[in-house]
């Protein structure tokens, strides 16, 4: 029988240093791009999870040589692809598995002219549509078909040409695609309203030293000339900052004294400046993190006396992967905040478990939650539950972890499928954590 849930016994004081893992959705990006080129590509510090192990198999089925050269690092070679291998029937199950599977479109279509794919899986979270995709990739010139019956999308071209793109919307996933479509494409191409996550910016560093020509990184407006070809590149990927945020809040929550090592403070954005609106003490040790433990923290209200709203941006917004964590926080904080989920409309109905374990949230409706912060009067409960998403499970396990008793927590492998070996890890700082 598959082991498939935790026991969690709350109410434990952790201490020590957290060491965050490679950036998951970084990783997805830049092991898809290693597909761009026939020469090595070699990357370190990829996380060992899920997600990624599935599409190092999605690139092995395609013929990509693959050698693992120590515990994050790996070497990349796609000088015998076998683009047939997409039309498979154990490449489309393998690819429905795993919503990082669309990462490979852009350096198929633009390296072998063509992208044969199933309809990719991944959370629930509401519409995530590819729309932005496919209309990127079409204005460089692409022939997109959907088959609707068997949830299958086709993108053809002899040749990408560059052109201007205006992206309908800022997809980081969607961005990334017409990159890697339009640094191999004939010509110019800019790309407006285009996502500048740090996944992004990464991905196009990396690129750049593959000898694409990309100016605007870290800006909504790229400019590429494309090339005829790109060679081989070492790339370390970026600390998972979701990870550094889910640590900041587990500090908060459990009272402890936790240091997060080599953080890459200056690429988490607003994140450290949110979690200080929440009432958190973060203390900045060269390029390492500490919460101090403190017993109450308190949600700071806007100028005018008005409630806090913490709500989800594209960068250099607060990333809606951590708003569930922010959301748990406030649980226990002293003060009152209103979470507002703007961009996935299903992301909070997580917040019937943490009702359910003496949380006082009202859920306005599918997109808002407000917060009332029991500021440690009573302790939340441990429960039965579970994970409805990688993010949510996450942010129950650290409700857990601060809760009265013990909790069970079911289906974490869609825990296991963004975070590392979460439960050996905390047990490293005295979490107490079984899976079964």
């Amino acid at each position: 029988m598959t082991q498939d849930f935790f026991e969690v016994e709350g109410g434990q004081t952790l201490q020590g240093t957290l060491h965050p893992q490679g950036a998951k959705n970084e990783a997805l990006q830049v092991i898809c791009a290693s597909l761009l080129t026939s020469e090595r590509v070699t990357i370190s510090n990829i996380p060992d999870i899920q997600d990624v192990r599935r599409l190092l198999d999605l690139l092995r089925a395609l013929g990509v040589q693959v050698e693992q050269k120590d515990e994050t690092t790996y070497a990349f070679q796609a000088d015998q692809v076998q683009p047939d291998q997409m039309h498979s029937a154990e490449f489309h199950r393998d690819a429905r598995r795993i919503r990082g599977s669309v990462m490979l479109i852009g350096a198929l279509l633009a390296r072998f002219g063509q992208a044969f794919l199933p309809q990719p899986g991944g959370d629930k979270i509401g519409r995530r549509r590819l729309d932005t995709h496919f209309h990127g990739l079409e204005k460089l010139g692409a022939q997109f078909k959907y088959d609707a019956d068997r949830n299958l999308y086709f993108v053809e071209a002899k040749k990408l040409q560059g052109t201007h793109i205006l992206m309908d919307e800022i997809s980081v996933t969607g961005t990334a695609n017409v990159i890697m479509g339009a640094v191999l494409a004939k010509g110019k191409t800019t790309i407006y309203n285009a996502a500048c996550e740090p996944y992004v910016q990464q991905l196009c560093r990396m690129l750049s030293r593959m000898g694409a020509n990309i100016q605007g990184i870290s800006s909504n407006l790229l400019t590429i000339e494309g090339v005829t070809a790109l060679g081989g590149t070492h790339h370390r990927i970026l600390p998972d900052m979701i990870e550094i945020g889910s640590f900041i809040g587990l500090a908060a929550m459990t009272q402890s004294d936790i240091t997060i090592a080599n953080a890459s403070i200056d690429e988490l954005g607003i994140i450290p400046s949110v979690f200080e609106r929440m009432g958190i003490e973060l203390e900045r040790h060269g390029d390492d993190l500490r919460i101090p433990p403190r017993e109450i923290y308190e949600i700071q209200t806007f100028i005018d006396g008005s409630i806090m709203t913490i709500y989800d941006a594209p960068w250099p917004g607060f990333t809606p992967d951590l708003m569930s964590i922010v959301l748990v926080v406030a649980t226990q904080a002293k003060g009152s905040v209103l979470i507002h989920q703007k961009m996935f409309e299903s992301r909070l109905f997580f917040v019937d478990k943490l009702i359910d374990m003496g949380a006082q949230i009202i859920l306005c409706d599918p997109h808002r939650a407000t917060v009332i912060g029991l500021e440690r009067r009573t302790q939340l409960r441990g429960i039965e539950m579970s994970s409805p998403d990688i993010r949510a499970g996450v942010a129950l396990l650290i409700a857990a972890l601060s809760a009265n008793g013990t909790s069970i927590i079911h289906n974490i492998h869609q825990i296991d499928r963004g975070y590392q070996r979460i439960d050996e890890r905390l047990q490293s700082i005295g979490a107490r954590i079984t899976r079964h």
